[in-house]
């Protein structure tokens, strides 16, 4: 049985300053008495029923919604610490006020006195433990709707790679089907980098996300895939270090802006060119960077160097499966090279 130590500790500071306020308005209703004696029963009792009920919960089975025990049980736990608390709280608390004398000189309980002080015990009591009943279930129901959040995410982001996976798949495709005419040895190269592109993707789709590595491998196998298309107008570089090898990433997260590098700039320009993916780390955040040296951004994009609008399928796709795993934490942008070329920059949180 593991108990929640630090949870109980806060229900019980919450229980204390709950009898202090018990305490404080039963003086403001008499105040021509001592203060010191409510206080000292108020505390002793709730700290017995506190005891009994919060700590006696732990030995029944309890409901995974309110983590209290179930039927009968829990009532009748809650009537045993109201009784408990009275009874040993209300003699410990005589105890103390004779021995710290807390009593006024020659003083005697007026009539009705006891009756009172049972009808409050029974009425905080209650409402104490109805409080924190309610406390434990608003909490299992945020815990059931952070996991609905989650599993709402994963199929997102799963509808979001049924997207991306077709539209790179009819690409290789079309262009499969014109070297099978031109030539048929270079034909057979493509099939075998796809199928072995295609038995990757079907492992890492099973899962909401995958090490940095093999989101690396996957990339290599598709440049792999275009290098045999486009010949000695492709070649690429994989930048990852060792430390960040096994940072998770969703899956086909950078896919998109490496099919952009080279649709949109290798591909318009006659002797194509090189494509750089690398990983980083800075300041608690994973930046991936996919660099080309196409022909740049359009004209009629924004004069300004960089861009975080991004049109297209690839950066659009990229900034919604960013949203959807990492929130506004992340973001991606596009920055127009120099010496031309593009550099797309992916940022989102990440720990060690």
């Amino acid at each position: 049985m593991l108990i929640d130590w630090v949870s109980k500790l806060r229900n019980f500071l919450q229980v204390l300053a709950f009898a202090m306020a018990v305490a404080t308005i039963q003086y403001a209703f008499l105040p021509d008495r001592p203060y010191g004696p409510p206080v000292v029963f108020s505390l002793l009792i709730a700290t017995l029923t506190w005891g009994v009920i919060d700590l006696g919960r732990e030995f029944f089975p309890s409901a995974a919604e309110t983590g209290w025990p179930q039927g009968w049980q829990g009532p009748a736990l809650v009537a045993t610490g109201i009784l408990v608390g009275y009874l040993g709280g209300t003699a410990l608390g005589d105890a103390l006020c004779r021995i710290f004398q807390f009593y006024p000189p020659g003083s005697t309980p007026p009539p009705g006195e006891l009756r009172t002080s049972i009808l409050i015990t029974v009425l905080a009591g209650s409402a104490g433990s109805y409080y924190f009943y309610n406390i434990n279930k608003g909490a299992y129901l945020e815990r059931k709707m952070a996991e609905a959040r989650q599993h709402a995410n994963e199929a997102r982001l799963k509808v979001l790679e049924t997207q991306l996976e077709p539209h790179m798949l009819f690409n290789t495709l079309a262009n499969l089907r014109v070297l099978i005419g031109t030539d048929t040895q270079r034909a057979q190269q493509m099939l075998d980098h796809m199928i072995a592109y295609l038995r990757a993707t079907l492992s890492a789709s099973r899962n909401s996300a995958h090490p940095l590595q093999a989101e690396f491998d996957r990339l290599r196998d598709y440049l792999e895939l275009m290098a045999v298309r486009m010949g000695p107008r492709l070649s690429y570089t994989l930048d990852l270090p060792d430390a960040l090898a096994f940072r998770p990433v969703p899956p086909l997260l950078l896919q998109p802006l490496v099919e952009n590098a080279i649709k949109h700039g290798l591909e318009p320009k006659v002797p194509g060119g090189h494509i750089r993916v690398a990983a980083s780390q800075q300041e608690g955040e994973l930046v991936l960077e996919v660099t080309d040296t196409g022909v740049g951004l359009p004209a009629h994009e924004p004069d300004e160097s960089t861009v975080t609008a991004g049109q297209g399928f690839g950066v659009s796709q990229v900034r919604e499966r960013l949203a959807t795993a990492f929130g506004p934490e992340s973001a991606i942008e596009l920055v127009a090279q120099s010496g031309g070329g593009t550099r797309a920059i992916v940022r989102f949180p990440s720990k060690p």
